[in-house]
């Protein structure tokens, strides 16, 4: 307690005594004490610049006696200050103990006034017209701190273009623009994306961008929200609608496992005849887990959503055509048929449906029909049981790993799979933290990375049990490995991520079972020893390929385990089997949740099925080959929960009325289930979930209430001050639950490893699938604003590769890689490892690691012709 006394300081700000931490800013003490203090450049996750002048106050220092060091007193015994002759900017300003803060003083009132009328002067008065008109803080600044009347000569006024594509995302209004840098700094010193610099000076000082693309960033989105005017639009929004017309409601984003927190903003409009639409995507405040920032495919990925080609009323296959039918013969029909069928039935998922539709699935297909043969879509990524024993402990959060703690990145690439979490491991390195990357391809975290172990394609698992042997032993080998060994077991806390990248699936579950057993290995000496595992701040988090495969696993949806992990003594088919099956005829009945088999490559068609049933948003290639297609609702339209990589379950609500005759997942599921002998379909999502938290023990302790909990978070953001944190949303509606790892309550023992890791196939040219954010897909299809940023079908080849194939830049190819045939253009790259292609933005789920591949070319580069739009 002393120590902690020893780290704090007390102030007085406006005759309020306030105490708060060594080296905390003025202006962060005066709003811990809910005391206003006006900025445009100072945001409280940048660093302080203090550029706008607007935050300035006077301080009053004690007057120290030189000869004997202590404070002077005056003839009332209170300690005499020093005001000094100017007012200084609370923004770069620490808290000293004793200081005195003034902030209303008419002073510094006058200097508040002044600076807003110089920012006014060539500001133009479109506030009516303004995107940020309502949630402005140039406009509510002025309105409480300006001059009423302003003493600009207009002939002086410059004026400068108003609609300034920084690329296809991003709108720049430079007349609007305050020159405050926060975007610039944003994009610099968090992001590390320093694709929009200043240029010019003084007036004619305006925002550029350099990159090809422009505004090339996989977060430039964010830069709208931490604008205090008007300056920067996304166009998406772009003259939408008002901030005060919005109907804000709070959800999740699925497009990867970091679970991050959004705020769905909302508005009736007559050009979808009276319905709610999304109008935009806002970051919601979680500290745990996005803070306040999101990703643009997290932000634009939406308009699927309201798509008018989305699926509304149930259609049963006659006479060759699918046509309408009600729910009540659809329904009936499938569970006719489900039973006809039921001792060769299976079901496939997708991993972007709810922990409610996942739990009625296998509720459907285990005590409905009594067949264990589910399983998700594809099995990119294994090690689910790994993360229920030794994952990331309850209470971890990121932002809490400093210089002394590290992480460790095996077999993915953060930022193009989960972008926050590279955001976040990358702050972790700038807080001192270790940052071991160990993968076969260069990744943006290598510039950050305290130790990078780059192996050849195919040898990571090898590469893994290596490092697992210098964790165990110190050998005194002084190579970059044992050295990434040692300053891992060094570390006070560890958090592993790993992927999929070049491994098949098998191989993935043994990666996670060594680097559980790293997380395992003890520190110390004797009785002291003590494992990393179960300890906060350190655990395993697993880089799933969609938002909610944690949960997927959490319920089952897997041929070997039940709910909670519960070990099935009879194991169904697995996704292989089950498309072998169909392919066959072994199998009968196919039920296809949220999923598209045939779209990805894992079906050819429907096979020798006699019948299919396919539950999806969009009419896609497996459900055109169907004999019954239900639409299904989008997370926007219901309500429900996922459960994130590290294992947190969260609440998300509806925000837009239904598409047409669309239901939940699992009402339809659950009514299918009562056709088939099972009880009376609950009614709400959250009745649901209270069965679910009953059958899956790690989540017992939670209900939809206890989801809903918040805690005061720092900094302060969504407020009515707007001026502070930007316009990102305050959370109100839940920060969601973790669930414990077995590891937390008793240390699980190692696992057993293979005695001999299968040898790299050597000779010939091979090729392994490297991820990219924005990739064709079904989602993403509907946000056309973002049609230029979906990475092409590319093969990456090294220069002696190319030579060798024949293979020149620009050439199309063919690439044929097991059963499987990719059309992709040829860039020759001095990345590329010689021996080895890296394939980009191909389509298809299924899991290949490195294999070898025959390349032909379909179109030299001087015979390809670009013909424009």
């Amino acid at each position: 307690m002393s120590d902690q006394k020893s780290d704090m300081i007390s102030l007085t700000i406006d005759g309020k005594e306030v105490s708060v931490p060594k080296g905390t800013l003025v202006i962060e003490a005066a709003k811990s004490i809910e005391t206003d203090i006006p900025v445009f450049c100072y945001h409280p996750k940048l660093e302080s610049i203090g550029a706008c002048r607007l935050c300035m106050v006077e301080i009053g220092l004690p007057v120290i006696d030189r000869a004997t060091g202590e404070k002077v007193l005056e003839a009332d015994g209170s300690v005499k200050l020093n005001f000094g002759k100017g007012q200084v900017t609370s923004c770069t300003t620490v808290a000293t103990e004793g200081m005195v803060v003034r902030t209303l003083t008419d002073g510094v009132k006058k200097t508040r006034a002044d600076m807003l009328e110089f920012l006014l002067t060539s500001h133009p008065l479109d506030c009516p017209v303004c995107d940020k008109g309502g949630e402005c803080p140039l406009q509510d600044l002025t309105m409480v701190y300006g001059h009423d009347v302003s003493r600009m000569d207009f002939r002086d006024k410059i004026r400068l273009d108003k609609r300034v594509p920084l690329g296809e995302l991003i709108v720049l209004d430079k007349e609007r623009c305050i020159q405050c840098a926060r975007c610039i700094r944003f994009q610099d010193e968090v992001v590390d994306d320093p694709v929009i610099q200043f240029h010019m000076r003084g007036r004619r000082l305006e925002i550029v961008t350099f990159s090809d693309p422009g505004f090339d960033s996989y977060w430039s989105g964010n830069t709208t929200d931490i604008c205090p005017v008007g300056a920067l639009t996304t166009t998406d929004f772009r003259f939408g609608a008002r901030p005060w017309e919005l109907n804000p409601v709070a959800s999740i984003c699925t497009h990867c496992p970091v679970g991050c927190n959004i705020t769905m903003d909302t508005r009736r409009e007559a050009a979808s005849g009276g319905r709610r639409v999304i109008k935009r995507i806002s970051p919601r405040q979680n500290e745990a887990v996005n803070e306040i920032w999101i990703c643009d495919k997290g932000r634009f990925v939406h308009h699927h959503a309201d798509a008018s080609d989305r699926l509304t009323q149930p259609l049963v296959r006659r006479d060759g055509r699918l046509e309408p039918v009600s729910w009540d013969d659809a329904l009936d029909f499938v569970a006719q048929k489900l039973q006809q069928h039921k001792d060769a039935v299976a079901g496939i998922a997708g991993g972007r449906l709810s922990n409610e539709d996942y739990f009625e699935f296998q509720r459907l297909f285990r005590e409905g029909l009594g067949s264990g043969n589910i399983d998700l879509v594809e099995r990119r990524l294994a090690g689910g049981d790994v993360v229920a024993q030794v994952g990331i402990t309850r209470g971890s959060n990121l932002l809490d790993l400093k210089k002394g703690d590290a992480v460790l990145v095996a077999a993915t690439n953060l930022h193009e799979e989960a972008p926050v979490w590279w955001l976040r491991v990358k702050q972790a390195a700038e807080r001192g933290a270790t940052v071991v990357v160990l993968n076969a391809v260069e990744t943006r975290l290598d510039k950050h990375a305290t130790h990078v172990i780059r192996y050849e394609p195919g040898t990571g698992l090898k590469a893994v049990a290596d490092l697992l042997t210098y964790a165990r032993v110190d050998t005194g080998a002084a190579n970059d490995l044992a050295t990434a060994a040692a300053a891992l077991m060094n570390a006070e806390n560890l958090v592993a991520f790993y992927g999929a990248e070049g491994l098949t699936y098998q191989e993935t579950d043994t990666l996670a079972r060594m680097l559980a057993n790293l997380l395992l290995l003890k520190q110390g000496e004797g009785d002291a020893a003590v494992a990393h595992a179960g300890r906060v701040n350190s655990g395993l988090i697993p880089v799933w390929s969609s938002g909610n495969m944690q949960g997927a696993w959490d319920l089952g949806i897997h041929p070997a385990y039940g709910p909670g992990y519960r070990v099935l003594a009879e194991p169904g088919l697995g996704a292989a089997d089950i498309y072998a099956g169909a392919a066959d005829g072994s199998l009968k009945a196919l039920f296809v949740v949220g999923a598209d088999p045939v779209g990805d490559g894992l079906m050819v068609d429907r096979g020798k099925l006699a019948f299919l049933v396919v539950q999806e948003l969009f009419m896609s290639e497996t459900a055109a080959l169907a004999d019954v297609v239900l639409p299904a609702q989008s997370w926007a339209e219901r309500e429900g929960t996922f459960t994130s990589g590290e294992r947190r379950v969260q609440r998300y609500f509806p925000a837009i009325p239904v598409m047409g005759e669309a239901r939940p997942d699992w009402q339809i599921l659950a009514q299918i289930g009562e056709r088939v002998g099972l009880a009376k379909p609950p009614f709400a999502e959250g009745l649901v979930f209270k069965e679910l938290a009953k059958a899956v023990t790690p989540y017992k302790d939670m209900t939809y209430q206890t989801l809903a909990c918040v805690e005061p978070q720092w900094p302060v953001i969504g407020s009515p001050d707007y001026y502070y944190g930007g316009t990102a949303h305050r959370n109100s509606q839940g920060l969601g639950q973790q669930w414990a790892s077995a590891a937390e309550t008793s240390v699980p023992a190692p696992y057993d490893l293979p005695v001999e890791l299968e040898p790299a196939e050597t000779g010939g040219f091979r090729v392994m699938r490297i991820p990219a954010l924005y990739t064709d897909g079904m989602l993403i299809d509907h946000t056309e604003l973002l049609d230029e940023r979906i990475a092409p079908p590319t093969l990456f080849l090294s220069p002696a590769d190319a030579e060798a194939l024949a293979v020149a830049d620009g050439d199309e190819l063919d690439v044929v890689a097991g059963d499987e045939t990719f059309e992709v253009g040829a860039v020759v790259s001095e990345s590329a490892t010689p021996g080895v292609g890296l394939l980009r933005g191909v389509p298809g789920r299924r899991p290949m690691g490195v294999i070898p591949a025959t390349v032909s070319v379909r179109a030299p580069a001087e015979m390809v012709v670009v013909v424009a739009d």
